[in-house]
């Protein structure tokens, strides 16, 4: 029996080692290699929406939300119901999104649906 448990447990230690090595340590998510991200320009153009108008805000009011080219794709449900369903980003007068960047946003949103 302590012989199986032991045969359990390395094949456990082996598993999780080889799984670390292509994820990250922190989510436990596939690593986005920066070749694939600068050859998707759909992600590259939302990620400067983002980073230029959303995460001004977000830094002050909510920094647990800053967007990466990491974590942006996590977020993007999020997005399209604060952006286009309830309307309710960007806040404040200050901030507005042209109809290009509405439209960038939208296209990288759309693409994660249909993948």
């Amino acid at each position: 029996m302590t012989t199986i448990v032991k045969l359990l447990i390395g094949a456990l230690i082996t598993l999780l080692a080889s799984h670390n090595k292509t994820t990250t340590i922190n989510d436990h998510k596939p690593l986005l290699h920066t070749s694939s991200v600068a050859k998707d320009p759909i992600k590259t153009k939302a990620f400067k929406v983002l980073s230029n108008k959303c995460n001004v805000c977000h830094e002050k009011r909510n920094p647990r939300r800053v967007f990466t080219m990491d974590n942006m794709n996590d977020w993007s449900n999020d997005v399209y119901k604060q952006v286009f369903i309830k309307k309710r980003m960007p806040k404040g007068k200050k901030i507005k999104l042209t109809s290009d960047e509405y439209q960038d946003v939208l296209t990288w949103v759309s693409s994660l649906k249909t993948n």
